[in-house]
């Protein structure tokens, strides 16, 4: 009894019950705040001669369009269905507009209009609930399903299985990372294991390379930037590459999957040679800023813009600080972190729960087995030729043939040399067994993403911005928006796709209203702020994939990972917004 009466006041059931209540509350007495974004659409010339328009990916015909005063996605009309109980059928229309005026009598103009809903501060429900149980508890699995909960009962989804989880995990898109990260990547690493090409590969480096701790950090952060495909590519390929020469010099887990982290995505703004500058472009455009009216306009602007992104540029002169061992200041549980696996060899610490399980390092090689450190080369060097040939030829590198080659040819390599076939396959499936924790908490993680998403608070903080009167706090203020969608969401790319089409005309507007002599400068500083918030919130929040995969890629526990990684973001992020504020001063 005194048990149950002590588990009964943990803060924790408390916060989770309290977030199902309030959920509860508000689902039923507070409905959504629904706003309709128009985007005007250009009519061409198709290749049968006739009228389209390009809406979306796709190219429409003109007759397909519904006439404006008919459309469900109207305010008005929107508040109507809520009032009945109900949703608009769908949230994206193409619609025309006929025009009455003198000179334009009959004339029709083409819209695309995207319904989205908010529920003001309460919009972060799900996300807070999820984020404070895994600080708390330090267990991510429980805590992203209380905050999934959370969210299915503030969009009255009272089916979570059928309604969420279901609808959620059976995608293209939860496919694609089971067969990526649980099969393919999972069975590399038990290949490897099995070979014992993953020890041969630490062994060489170690004797010809890497000749302690601080040497194999830098050997991490050097993989970090020379790997800049995007944020989780190089999460899995640096977090799987240095981890067996990192474990044998006693790197602990946690300064592993910091270096690993702080060069992902990161990096990838920096040298921006991947697909970012083109997912990007599309949000950039500005009515009247004739330097952002094409395609390849907004792409050198993006390029241009790459000297001002200084929280990556200091997180990445941070984490190259810390792999020397030269950081002038580091927060106490990451010194004890790097002494503990110094002094004792303990890389994770007590009572932790690594998202990569042991089970690779009892993997036994078959008698009579010589590894070669080839072994692992090969296939790492298979892997890294595809995914940038893919990227070359495709302009989008396809990491599933990537890791398809890497594990075919290590298989291949290991059968020639003699390994039978059924002990190939039983490494394969012990590396897939341990990645398993971390595939779930991936899995329901782009959930809550989702769900955090439906509920509309990137669009509730979009809401907020209105006429700014001191521009000088214009960058720093994009940059805390920014943070807060990508921390609540976990993902950096949806944070852009909300923020950028608001910051980007407003930072414009007040360039011009506050007749600075730099206006330009200015509008390039507020895109540099916004882009470096939603890589600082997707690089620090416990349910952004890329850091779900440095924790599980390095064999880390996912809270010991985030807790010891936001100190050392914070510095990047204070640096960073002093100098946003500075240059903001001087465009006057």
């Amino acid at each position: 009894m005194i048990e149950v009466g002590k588990r009964l006041r943990s803060p924790a059931l408390w916060v989770m019950v309290g977030s199902v209540l309030a959920a509860v509350v508000v689902a039923r007495s507070v409905g959504p705040t629904w706003t309709v974004d128009q985007r005007a659409l250009q009519v061409e010339i198709g290749d049968a001669g006739q009228e389209v328009v390009l809406v979306g990916q796709e190219w429409l015909p003109l007759e397909q369009a519904t006439p404006a005063a008919e459309s469900q996605l109207q305010v008005e009309k929107l508040a109507e269905l809520h009032t009945k109980g109900s949703v608009p059928d769908v949230t994206e229309q193409f619609v025309y507009e006929t025009l009455h005026g003198e000179n334009l009598p009959g004339e029709k103009r083409y819209f695309q209009l995207t319904a989205s809903r908010h529920w003001g501060v309460w919009s972060f429900l799900p996300a807070l609930t999820a984020i404070l149980l895994c600080w708390m508890t330090k267990e991510p699995i429980s805590s992203l399903l209380a905050g999934i909960v959370v969210g299915a009962l503030l969009v009255a989804q009272y089916d979570v299985v059928q309604q969420v989880l279901i609808p959620s995990i059976g995608t293209v898109r939860a496919a694609g990372i089971l067969i990526l990260y649980l099969w393919l990547l999972g069975g590399l690493l038990g290949v490897w294991a099995k070979t014992g090409a993953s020890l041969a590969f630490a062994e060489y480096v170690s004797t010809h390379w890497v000749s302690g701790p601080r040497s194999a950090k830098l050997a991490a952060w050097v993989l970090g930037v020379l790997f800049f495909q995007g944020g989780t590519i190089s999460a899995v390929l640096v977090g799987t590459t240095v981890k067996p020469l990192a474990d044998k010099q006693r790197v602990s887990h946690e300064e592993l999957s910091l270096i690993v982290d702080s060069t992902a995505s990161p990096v990838a703004v920096l040298l921006a040679l991947n697909a970012w500058p083109a997912f990007v472009q599309g949000f950039l455009g500005v009515a009247g800023v004739a330097y952002l009216a094409t395609e390849q306009d907004r792409i050198s602007f993006f390029f241009k813009c790459i000297p001002l992104n200084f929280y990556a540029i200091f997180i990445v002169l941070l984490a190259f600080l810390l792999s020397i061992e030269k950081l002038p200041w580091m927060s106490a549980k990451l010194r004890t972190a790097r002494q503990r696996a110094r002094d004792t060899g303990q890389l994770d610490a007590p009572g932790s729960e690594p998202l990569a399980s042991n089970e690779l390092a009892q993997v036994p090689m078959p008698v009579g087995y010589t590894p070669d450190v080839w072994e692992f080369l090969l296939p790492l060097v298979a892997l890294l030729g595809v995914a940038v040939g893919s990227y070359l030829v495709l302009d989008s590198p396809n990491v599933v043939w990537a890791f398809t080659a890497a594990l075919l040819l290590g298989a291949g390599i290991a059968w020639i040399k003699g390994m039978k076939l059924t002990t190939i396959v039983s490494g394969a499936i012990e590396g897939q067994k341990s990645l398993v924790l971390g595939s779930v908490i991936l899995l329901l993680a782009i959930t809550i993403g989702d769900l955090s998403q439906q509920v509309g608070g990137g669009r509730y903080l979009v809401a907020l911005q209105g006429d700014f009167q001191w521009y000088w706090l214009l960058p720093a203020t994009v940059f805390g928006m920014a943070v807060v969608i990508s921390f609540s969401t976990g993902s950096s790319w949806a944070t852009f796709a909300v923020t950028l089409p608001l910051v980007m005309p407003l930072a414009a507007a007040v360039g011009i209203s506050q007749g600075l002599a730099h206006p330009d400068l200015f509008l390039a500083i507020c895109f540099a702020a916004c882009l470096n918030g939603g890589v600082f919130g997707d690089q620090c929040s416990p349910i952004s994939d890329t850091t779900i995969l440095s924790a599980m890629c390095t064999g880390g526990d996912l809270m010991d990972h985030v807790t010891t990684q936001l100190p050392l973001a914070l510095q990047a992020a204070v640096l960073a917004v002093v100098g946003w504020t500075a240059i903001a001063l001087a465009c006057a």
